[in-house]
């Protein structure tokens, strides 16, 4: 996986959106069961939150070099909500060959 591609951001961001919204359950876990210290929630909170939009933009700028259809689109955007779902969408989308780059138009 690799920045330079529009797939490999897609599926960094996916991934990195996942391990935000572990960190802030894990946080949120510690602040309401554990310690009642928000610590975590102080450090994964904006860190969760740059990562989403973060997604939310990638997704967006997927759908024209994939040529995602309007329903796939609004899956991708769904699945930013659920925890962990951007995986989901991701293995989703790569088994249905969504998550592969059109040849390169020939000359």
């Amino acid at each position: 996986m690799t920045f330079s591609s529009v797939v490999g951001r897609f599926r960094i961001l996916a991934l990195a959106e996942a391990i935000s919204w572990a960190g802030l359950l894990l946080g949120m876990f510690f602040k309401y069961v554990v310690v009642q210290n928000e610590i975590g929630v102080k450090i994964f909170g904006p860190i969760h939150g740059i990562v989403f939009v973060g997604f939310i933009l990638v997704t967006l700028m997927t759908k024209e070099p994939l040529k995602w259809d309007a329903r796939t689109l609004v899956l991708g955007l769904l699945s930013s909500i659920p925890p962990f779902g951007t995986v989901l969408f991701e293995r989703w989308a790569s088994k249905t060959g969504r998550l592969s780059e059109p040849a390169a138009e020939q000359l």
